[in-house]
């Protein structure tokens, strides 16, 4: 029989191993900022460009004062890679990458998120609303091993 303290012990190291283990698995959260008015400069921000690879939890807020904005997740085959787009309609053609989801249809001062597994390399986050990525609304997150 353990004596009580050997017992604490045990439960403390118990207690340990599991949060060490809950955070190896818990996502990274990345910040995201959606900024810009018809007419003025537009752009997403993010409070870190870099991430280790896994999963990632994007944080999206659209800080516009009367503008609609989404932020769409797409995995780049490089970070040079140039994005189509359909001139006529203003719009980047999705159909022609690997969209890894996205936060749609945000107004003015909404919240939203969205969780994918990262692997290695360049990811582009992009508001795809017409006229939007023409206008400077996207970047590049660069994640690695």
């Amino acid at each position: 029989m353990k004596s009580g303290s050997a017992c604490a012990a045990t439960a403390i190291f118990m207690l340990a191993a599991s949060t060490a283990s809950f955070a190896a698995t818990s996502p990274t959260t990345i910040h995201v900022t959606l900024t810009g008015e018809g007419g003025s400069d537009m752009a997403i921000k993010l409070d870190q460009s870099t991430v280790k690879a896994g999963k990632v939890t994007f944080d999206v807020t659209n800080e516009a004062m009367g503008e609609d904005h989404e932020m769409v997740l797409v995995r780049l085959k490089d970070k040079n890679q140039t994005i189509p787009v359909i001139k006529d309609k203003h719009r980047v053609d999705e159909s022609k990458l690997k969209s890894m989801g996205e936060v749609a249809d945000l107004k003015p001062g909404d919240h939203g998120t969205l969780t994918a597994t990262l692997k290695p390399g360049a990811y582009e986050l992009m508001c795809n609303v017409k006229g939007h990525y023409e206008a400077g609304m996207h970047t590049v997150l660069t994640v690695t091993k």
